[in-house]
């Protein structure tokens, strides 16, 4: 393993108190002073892979399936990833140490590394990676206790055969779109469909519905990210003696379920009482929705790999 790894990831910076560090390639900067090169593939075309991860209450969330996604997305489009997976935990955990946070958001990000203005991949001889770790609040507490609305947008999700979504690539601009065109109808977020004109998922998070008492989420082979909260609440509702299905779902399925949540490793499970103006069931977060709200934050606190500060 190069000097970019452990070895050099004890490396001590000074930074003020109260601002932040970020592991760059196995050095703690500063996080007003973490720099890549104008020349990195992941800046000029968004060549990489990242992942989102949740610690709470010291323990990375189901921090081993976040980093076999990771391995996965880098196979995928032929990057090697320049750490193992647990070298990788090991700097996860002690950045949030250096922060001193024991309830976070995490980024991993590696990206091709800096190359020239060419496309070939070949011309990035070394990747660059970085994790953050910070606060994260994506939607308001009023949108938990009472639901959110959601809107369908006309950007579909892109297609399987060119960007697969089950990739988590650097390259978010679909999702941006989508985001564009729900805030500039003055909704928090968007419900993007599949160039069948079939349910997909919305720009950051998964979506589930109930209906006649049976849980249903988009199948992952039509164009949707394998969510880790998604794959987490299946698990649960199993668990728990709720069926629960991938299935072929449509505008028309959402309008007429019973119950409707989204699941993201940053939005976590979130209610939806109103898609396209059409009230979803009784408008209010449904029984089974709150019922599997806490389920999950029962399981956020014993799943995953703990940490000392």
């Amino acid at each position: 393993m190069s000097p970019s790894g452990s070895q050099r990831s004890k490396r001590t910076v000074k930074v003020a108190p109260s601002e932040l560090v970020v592991d760059l390639n196995g050095e703690f900067v500063p996080k007003s002073e973490a720099k890549v090169s104008i020349f990195d593939h992941g800046l000029l075309y968004g060549d990489g892979v990242f992942e989102g991860i949740r610690a709470y209450n010291c323990l990375v969330f189901k921090l081993k399936e976040h980093l076999i996604r990771l391995e996965e997305s880098a196979h995928t489009i032929l990057l090697s990833l320049p750490l193992t997976q647990d070298e990788m935990m090991e700097h996860v955990t002690e950045t949030l140490r250096r922060n001193r946070l024991r309830d976070a958001y995490i980024r991993v990000v590696v990206t091709r590394g800096v190359g020239d203005l060419g496309l070939d991949p070949a011309k990035c001889k070394q990747p660059t990676w970085f994790i953050i770790t910070d606060k994260i609040v994506l939607y308001p507490e009023s949108f938990y206790r009472n639901g959110m609305q959601l809107m369908t947008v006309p950007t579909v999700r892109n297609l399987p055969e060119a960007i697969n979504p089950a990739i988590k690539s650097l390259n978010y601009l679909n999702n941006i779109m989508a985001k564009i065109e729900a805030k500039n109808s003055n909704y928090q977020e968007a419900l993007m469909l599949n160039h069948q004109g079939y349910v997909a998922e919305c720009t950051g998070d998964n979506i589930f519905v109930l209906k006649n008492g049976i849980l249903q989420t988009p199948a992952a082979h039509i164009g949707v990210l394998r969510g880790i909260t998604r794959q987490a609440i299946m698990e649960l509702a199993l668990r728990n003696d709720i069926p629960c299905q991938e299935r072929i779902l449509t505008r028309h399925d959402l309008f007429n379920a019973d119950e409707a949540f989204l699941t993201g490793t940053a939005a976590e499970v979130i209610p939806v009482v109103n898609i396209d103006g059409r009230r979803v069931g009784s408008g209010k977060p449904g029984k089974m929705t709150r019922k599997l709200m806490s389920a999950f934050r029962d399981l956020t606190k014993k799943d995953g790999v703990r940490y000392t500060l």
